[in-house]
């Protein structure tokens, strides 16, 4: 599948993809969603894949935002449902069953923050800075900002974050748990990866099983979250892995997963 703004490439069972449009700072424009959406299905229509690693090119930013020259005149309706569509993209991400981790190689602003808070894994760069300005604009947030950064860092400093529309740096999202590490900027990729290598040696069907509990049973209440989960321990307890699993614990020998 070929496309205009992105560079896709499989490795080690992973799908690697890095947004390109250097010169917009890999700004968010309808067409760079489109492709996002196109690649979110192949990983899930892939059953051998693995997850997907998320990157920008260039050294200065991963996503600098949405492209401001798409939003500037847009009418109201037109707005809503521009917001709907990155929406729809980015719940995709975060609903697709694998593991997707954000390699943030420079500044994730705006859309850019959005599309990193949609992924499960957060790698920064030292030299990395994330935020929302939108308000900076007379514009709010509009792919999820105002909702998935209050659960992931807390209210509190999620409106602080949305109301200034100041950056933090990669040690800031660090503490608040923004970011689940921070590397070098050149060593971003690799630590995506090291992720990545660890996941693979888990059983396919458990992970996808669990993460799936845990980012939709985020939205419930916890009695009806912890059926969610009963429900899919159920499900796992039905797969050659669960069997494989518990009987290679049992006589001391390394699990061989086949993801069924």
């Amino acid at each position: 599948m070929s496309h205009e703004n992105l560079v896709v490439q499989e490795r080690a069972q992973w799908l690697e993809v890095t947004i390109q449009r250097p010169k917009a700072l890999n700004a968010l424009n309808r067409q760079t969603m489109d492709e996002l959406s196109a690649v979110v299905q192949q990983l899930e229509r892939t059953p051998e894949l693995r997850g997907m690693i998320l990157t920008g090119a260039g050294e200065k930013a991963f996503v600098a935002g949405a492209d401001i020259s798409e939003l500037a005149d847009l009418d109201p309706a037109q707005a809503a449902q521009f917001a709907l569509r990155g929406q729809a993209v980015f719940t995709s991400i975060e609903r697709c069953g694998r593991p997707v981790i954000a390699g943030v190689n420079g500044f994730a602003l705006g859309g850019g923050c959005e599309l990193a808070l949609a992924c499960h894994l957060r790698v920064l760069a030292r030299t990395a800075r994330i935020g929302l300005p939108e308000v900076g604009l007379g514009v709010i947030p509009g792919f999820g900002g105002t909702q998935r950064l209050a659960r992931v860092v807390g209210l509190g400093r999620a409106l602080e974050i949305l109301l200034s529309g100041e950056m933090i740096s990669a040690e800031e999202a660090f503490r608040i748990g923004f970011a689940n590490r921070v590397v070098e900027p050149e060593n971003v990729v690799e630590a995506c990866r090291e992720i990545a290598r660890s996941i693979d040696k888990r059983g396919p069907r458990a992970v996808s099983l669990a993460l799936q509990a845990a980012v939709r049973g985020r939205e419930m209440p916890l009695e009806e979250g912890l059926a969610f989960e009963a429900a899919q321990f159920g499900l796992a307890a039905a797969s050659e892995d669960w069997k494989e699993g518990t009987n290679a614990f049992l006589n001391k020998r390394t699990p061989e997963f086949r993801g069924r």
